[in-house]
C-alpha cells in the first residue's frame, strides 16, 4: 500500500511541477512574443501539445523510479506501457502543431489574400507539404506505438519476409490513390496550378478553392464546387488565366451588316473602355473578323484587372454597343437583302454604285488606329507581337 501511495504521490508531484514549468515557459513566450510572430504562434497552437507531453512524460518517469522492478510486476509494466503509448501520441501531436505554427510563420511574410499575388505557389506547396508531413507523422506514431506491443514484434519478422509481396498487392490496389498523392506533390512544385487560381476546366470556370494530396476543390462562378482527382491536372488540358498574372484578355463578337461604320464602332468602343472603371486602360480593339454570308464579324477585345472584372466587362460592351448598333445604326442590324424592281429608290439599303477607289497611298477606315491592332501600335502590342514569333521567324515577317 506504501509503495502505491508513493507512486500516487510521485506521479501528482510530478505532473504539478511540469504545470508548474509548461505555464512559467507560456507566460515567457507569450511576452516575448510581442515582438516575434514564431514565438506568439507557439504560444497559441503548440502550447496545449507541450503541456500535455510533458505532462505525461513527467508522470512516466515518477512511475518509473518510484516502482521497483520486483514490485507489482503486472500493474507496472501495464501503467508503464499506457503510459508509453501516451507519451508517443503527445509527441506525435506536438510535432504536428509545431509544423502548424511554421506554416503560419511562412505564410505570413507574403500576401496571398490580393487580387494580384505572386505568392500562391508558395502557399499551395507549404500547406501541401504540410498536410504530407502531419499525415507521415501520424503513421510512424501508429507504427511505433503498435510496436510497443510483444506481440506484434513477434509477427515482425514474418511480415518483413512477405513485405515484397504485400508491397505488389498494395501498390496494385491501392494505384489510383497513390497516383493522386503523387499528382498532387507534383502540383504542388510544378507550378501548373495553385490555391487561388481562376481556371477553365470542361467548361467550367471557376477557383481554386482547396488543394490536397488526392483531391482539388474548384469553387465555379455561381458558387457551385466541382470536386476534381488531382491526377485530372496532371493528365488532361486546362487553362490557367492567373499562372503569371490577373489581367486577362476578352472578347465580344458581334454580326453586322457591311454598311457598318467600323471606324465609328471603334470610336464607340473605346468611349466606353475609358469610361468604365473595370478597363485596366491596357487593351481596347476592335477588329473585323470575317467577312462571309452576307455580314461581317466584328470582334471586341478588351482587358481587365482580373477574371471577374473580365466578365462584366465584356458583358457591359455587347450591352452597350448592342444598343449603339440598335439607335446610331439601325441599318446595320444583320438581315437579309432581297431587292426587287428598281434598285435606285434611294433608300439607305439598297444598292447603289461604288465611288472612286481610294486613291494610292491612304489607309482605309481605321487602319492606321492603335485600336485596330492586336499584335502592334502600343509597347503592349509590340511585346505581344513578339511573344507569338516562331523561333525561326523574323519579328518584321508577321507584318
Amino acid at each position: 500500500m506504501q509503495s502505491y501511495l508513493g507512486t500516487i504521490v510521485a506521479a501528482l508531484a510530478a505532473a504539478a511541477s511540469a504545470l508548474l514549468v509548461v505555464g512559467v515557459t507560456h507566460r515567457i513566450t507569450r511576452r516575448l512574443g510581442q515582438r516575434s510572430l514564431l514565438l506568439t504562434g507557439l504560444a497559441q497552437h503548440a502550447h496545449r501539445a507541450f503541456q500535455v507531453a510533458t505532462t505525461v512524460l513527467a508522470v512516466q518517469f515518477a512511475v518509473r523510479f518510484t516502482t521497483g522492478y520486483a514490485t507489482g510486476t503486472s500493474w507496472r509494466q501495464a501503467l508503464l506501457h499506457i503510459l508509453v503509448l501516451g507519451v508517443i501520441a503527445a509527441t506525435a501531436w506536438l510535432v504536428a502543431a509545431l509544423l502548424v505554427v511554421v506554416e503560419d510563420t511562412a505564410l505570413a511574410r507574403f500576401q496571398v489574400e490580393v487580387a494580384d499575388n505572386r505568392h500562391r505557389r508558395i502557399r499551395t506547396q507549404v500547406v501541401l507539404l504540410r498536410r504530407l508531413t502531419i499525415a507521415v507523422v501520424v503513421f510512424l506514431a501508429l507504427g511505433v506505438m503498435l510496436m510497443t506491443f510483444p506481440a506484434v514484434r513477434g509477427i515482425g519478422a514474418g511480415v518483413l519476409t512477405s513485405a515484397g509481396v504485400v508491397g505488389v498487392v498494395a501498390a496494385l490496389a491501392a494505384q489510383s490513390l497513390l497516383g493522386n498523392v503523387f499528382a498532387g506533390l507534383q502540383l504542388a512544385f510544378s507550378d501548373a496550378v495553385r490555391l487561388g487560381d481562376v481556371v477553365v476546366v470542361d467548361g467550367e470556370w471557376g477557383r481554386i478553392e482547396e488543394l490536397t494530396l488526392s483531391y482539388v476543390v474548384l469553387r465555379i462562378w455561381d458558387d457551385r464546387r466541382l470536386i476534381l482527382p488531382t491526377s485530372y491536372f496532371t493528365s488532361k488540358p486546362f487553362q490557367n488565366w492567373t499562372r503569371t498574372e490577373a489581367a486577362v484578355l476578352g472578347t465580344a463578337e458581334f454580326d453586322v451588316d457591311w454598311s457598318i461604320s467600323v471606324q465609328a464602332m471603334r470610336e464607340e468602343l473605346r468611349r466606353l473602355a475609358e469610361s468604365s472603371e473595370l478597363w485596366d486602360g491596357r487593351v481596347c480593339v476592335l477588329q473585323v473578323i470575317d467577312a462571309t454570308g452576307g455580314m461581317i464579324k466584328v470582334r471586341a477585345l478588351v482587358s481587365a484587372a482580373n477574371a471577374g472584372n473580365l466578365w462584366d466587362l465584356r458583358c457591359l460592351v455587347r450591352e452597350h454597343l448592342v444598343a449603339w448598333v440598335w439607335k446610331q445604326r439601325p441599318t446595320a442590324m444583320p438581315r437579309m437583302r432581297a431587292e426587287v424592281g428598281d434598285a435606285g429608290g434611294g433608300q439607305p439599303w439598297q444598292w447603289a454604285s461604288p465611288g472612286r477607289p481610294p486613291q494610292a497611298g491612304r489607309l482605309a477606315d481605321g487602319a492606321g488606329s492603335d485600336d485596330a491592332r492586336i499584335f502592334g501600335g502600343s509597347e503592349d502590342g509590340a511585346a505581344r507581337s513578339e511573344a507569338f514569333v516562331g523561333p525561326d521567324e523574323p519579328a518584321d515577317s508577321r507584318r
